[in-house]
Order: structure tokens, then sequence, then C-alpha cells
């Protein structure tokens, strides 16, 4: 009868491993439309029409939505566009682009 060699060891990834991943998170105000988060979400992060119609009324009733999680690099970057857009030329007032933040992914 043959020896049994026991199966190597297989590590398993440690967590500190993985790259981090973080949101980015629109901010609600009261100086953009629907249609001006919309066309934003659209152009920026390729959302569907109806997906971005969704994450504006998400932003609207909660206050803030979460747009993209992704590597760091890339949310800042996605928060940088956010604050480029521009204002919504629907609103007189409007003074500019909405917020944004980039905070880790929980």
């Amino acid at each position: 009868m043959g020896s049994v060699t026991a199966a190597p060891e297989v590590k398993k990834e440690s967590q500190d491993q993985h790259t981090p991943l973080f949101n980015v998170v629109l901010l609600d105000d009261d100086d953009h439309t629907y249609e001006y988060v919309v066309e934003m979400l659209v152009k920026l992060f390729a959302y569907s029409e109806s997906a971005a119609w969704n994450r504006a009324v998400e932003v609207d009733t909660a206050g803030r939505t979460v747009v993209v999680t992704c590597e760091r690099e890339v949310a800042e970057y996605g928060r940088d566009q956010i604050h480029a857009y521009g204002a919504d030329w629907r609103m007189p007032w409007c003074k500019g682009s909405m917020s944004a933040i980039v905070e880790p992914s929980s």
C-alpha cells in the first residue's frame, strides 16, 4: 500500500491584501433639478436614464446616494467630474455643480 500525501495547505488571502474600495457619494441640495442629475449621471457614469432617475429620487429623499464604488483614484476622479459638471441652467439661481464626497466603502 502506498503512502498518502496530505494536500498542500492553501493560504487564504487576508482582507488587507485586497485593494480598498471607495464610494462616490452625491449630496443633495435644492439648486439642481432631477433632470440635471439624470443628465449628469448618464453623461459621466454611463447610467441608463431610468437608473439615473432612481438615483435622483434617492439623493432628493435620503440626502445622498452612492453613484459608484471603485478604487480611490477612480473615485476621486468621479467626484471631481461631478464638481466640474457646472450649473443647472434650468435653475436661474444655481451657482455651480452639485457636491460629492469620497468615503470608504463598508
